[in-house]
C-alpha cells in the first residue's frame, strides 16, 4: 500500500488563483505590514516569502525591520502606528522573538480586527465559541486540505499530537467543530504509539523530527505532518518519519509542500478577510 500523497502546492495556488480575483476587482487594495524583529535568516526567507505571495495576489505588503536589540515599548510603539494606520488591514509580528520582548504581549498589542496571523486572545475566543473570525492560518490550512483531499471528518477519530496555542489547540478546535472526536496528545501522554495508533486523523505538529513511525499509523489512517525540522546534514524533514509513513497510511502530507504553502495561503485569505469587514465596518 502507498499512500495518496496530498499536495499543498496544488491546493495553496488554487486558493491564492481565487483571491487574487476576489482582489482584483475590489476598489482598494488590502493592505499587509509584517514586522521582522532582528536578521534571522529562517524568518528572514519566511517574511520575504510571505511578501512575494501577497504581492501576486495584488494584495500591498511592506515589511517593517527593527533591530534585534529593540525594546518591547518600541515594538509596541511601532504596532500602534499600524494599528492607527487606515491603510493597513493586516498586521503579522514574525515569531520568534528576541528573549528581551515578551511574545504575549505584543500578540495582545496588535488590533484584533487586524490580527491575520489569529493568535489574539479575542479570536482565540471567538474560535473556542464557535464564531471565528481570523483563524489561525495553520490550522485553517489544514482543515482546507482534509476538504480538498475529501477526508470525512464527520465521526473520525482524529489525533491532534502537540498542545501549541498556534497550531495544536485551535486546531482540536476547528476538528472537533467539524465533528470529529478529538484527542491531544503531547510529550507527557503515555504510550503516545498506542494512541496514534487509534487514530483515522493524525496531525502531527510536536516539532520532534520523525517522531510519528510506521508502525504507529493505523493501515489507511490520514496523517498531516505540521512539523518543519532541520537535520544536522540539511536535510528537511516533518515531524513523521514519511518513507515509513506512506507505506501505511491511506493519505499523507509531504514535508516540504505540504501544510507550509496552505499557511501563506491562509494569511492572505484573512488579510483580504480582514479588509473585507474592517472597509464595510462590520
Amino acid at each position: 500500500m502507498t499512500a495518496r500523497i496530498i499536495d499543498g502546492k496544488a491546493v495553496a495556488a488554487a486558493l491564492r488563483a481565487r483571491l487574487a480575483k476576489q482582489v482584483a476587482a475590489l476598489p482598494f487594495r488590502p493592505g499587509l505590514a509584517v514586522v521582522l524583529v532582528g536578521d534571522n535568516p529562517a524568518s528572514a526567507i519566511y517574511v520575504r516569502g510571505k511578501d512575494r505571495a501577497a504581492n501576486a495576489v495584488g494584495i500591498a505588503a511592506r515589511t517593517i525591520c527593527l533591530p534585534m536589540d529593540v525594546s518591547e515599548e518600541a515594538l509596541i510603539t511601532q504596532i500602534a502606528r499600524l494599528n492607527a494606520d487606515p491603510a493597513v488591514d493586516g498586521i503579522l509580528v514574525q515569531l520568534p522573538l528576541p528573549p528581551q520582548i515578551a511574545s504575549q504581549g505584543v500578540i495582545e498589542a496588535v488590533d484584533p480586527d487586524k490580527d491575520v496571523d489569529g493568535f489574539h486572545p479575542l479570536n482565540i475566543g471567538r474560535l473556542a465559541i464557535g464564531r471565528p473570525e481570523l483563524v489561525p492560518c495553520t490550522p485553517a490550512g489544514v482543515m482546507k486540505l482534509l476538504a480538498e483531499a475529501g477526508i470525512s471528518l464527520e465521526g473520525a477519530r482524529a489525533l491532534v499530537l502537540g498542545r501549541s496555542t498556534i497550531v495544536g489547540r485551535p486546531m482540536a478546535v476547528l476538528l472537533l467543530a467539524a465533528n470529529a472526536t478529538v484527542t491531544m496528545a503531547h510529550s507527557r501522554t503515555r504510550d503516545l504509539a498506542a494512541e496514534c495508533r487509534r487514530a483515522d486523523i493524525i496531525v502531527a505538529a510536536a516539532g520532534r523530527p520523525e517522531l510519528v513511525r510506521g508502525d504507529w499509523i493505523a493501515p489507511g489512517a490520514t496523517v498531516i505532518d505540521v512539523g518543519v525540522n532541520r537535520l544536522a546534514d540539511g536535510r528537511l524533514v516533518g515531524d513523521v518519519a514519511f518513507a515509513e509513513a506512506v507505506r501505511v497510511a491511506g493519505a499523507i502530507t509531504p514535508v516540504p509542500g505540504g501544510v507550509g504553502p496552505m499557511t501563506i495561503a491562509c494569511l492572505l485569505e484573512n488579510t483580504v478577510t480582514a479588509a473585507l469587514r474592517r472597509r464595510s465596518g462590520n
